[in-house]
């Protein structure tokens, strides 16, 4: 989606506070021995509540309102039985759209004590994401997402998933442009357009490199298997840079 009016963008801004509000009672909510499916109900009654429609179950018939994907499990995870445990990674990924609108966020929880490691991981995959958004503005190289992000990636040891992008979203959960390398791409000579709606969403991991199919037909999970976090904004790219839309309020 491009942004030309200023009803789109107070569209834009409506739905991007519902998930931003929705994700943070979540993270706030998620305790040691609640299941995911309990924690993806908190996230059904508040996208509800504000007359929202979770954008995976409507778009492509997902089981469960929200993402939940625990450990192992790196994205598209399914709300279930699955209890929550100290020291587990909890990543939520909140989807939803009111009056034709769609925005998206997401976010990596630690439960209680973690080790060292992770706890840098988290840390630094909240600021790998704000590297990325700190490259969307008008006319800039759409690339030059990922070539940052892959730079601090490298320079601590990191790696990034390289089969999960970053997309276009607006009108629908999943638009031009449907694939945003938060990797480096250098063959990608495509610029970022004054209004464009896109995620900035890497999964920074401690050594896995690509996302891979579970038996369920949605989870993914880490090949190599590794500890993975992800965090995600949506943005719209302004002459003075990018204006994050899921930020709670």
């Amino acid at each position: 989606m491009t942004i030309t009016q200023q009803d789109d963008l107070d569209g834009m801004q409506e739905i991007g506070r519902i998930v931003a509000n929705t994700l943070q009672a979540m993270t706030k909510a998620v305790e040691p021995g609640m299941t995911t499916r309990e924690l993806d109900e908190i996230g059904r009654a508040l996208l509800e509540r504000d007359g929202a429609l979770s954008a995976p179950q409507s778009t492509y018939a997902f089981p469960g309102t929200t993402c939940i994907s625990v450990n192992e499990e790196i994205a598209h995870g399914i709300p279930g039985d699955r209890r929550i445990a100290v020291g587990d990674l909890v990543n939520i990924d909140v989807s939803a759209s009111k009056n034709g609108y769609f925005a998206d966020t997401g976010a990596t929880c630690r439960i209680g004590p973690q080790r060292p490691a992770l706890d840098r991981l988290c840390r630094d995959g909240k600021r790998a994401m704000q590297i990325g958004i700190a490259q969307v503005g008008a006319g800039k190289p759409l690339a030059g997402i990922g070539r940052a992000i892959g730079r601090f990636a490298s320079d601590r040891g990191y790696t990034l998933i390289r089969n999960l992008a970053s997309h276009g979203v607006g009108r629908a959960l999943h638009e031009y442009p449907e694939e945003i390398a938060t990797w480096p791409a250098n063959g990608d000579k495509r610029r970022i357009s004054k209004g464009l709606v896109l995620t900035v969403e890497p999964f920074l991991s401690l050594g896995g490199l690509w996302a891979t199919e579970g038996k369920d037909g949605w989870t993914l999970y880490s090949e190599p298997a590794a500890p993975v976090v992800q965090y995600e904004h949506t943005v719209v790219a302004t002459d003075r840079g990018a204006l994050v839309l899921t930020l709670p309020g």
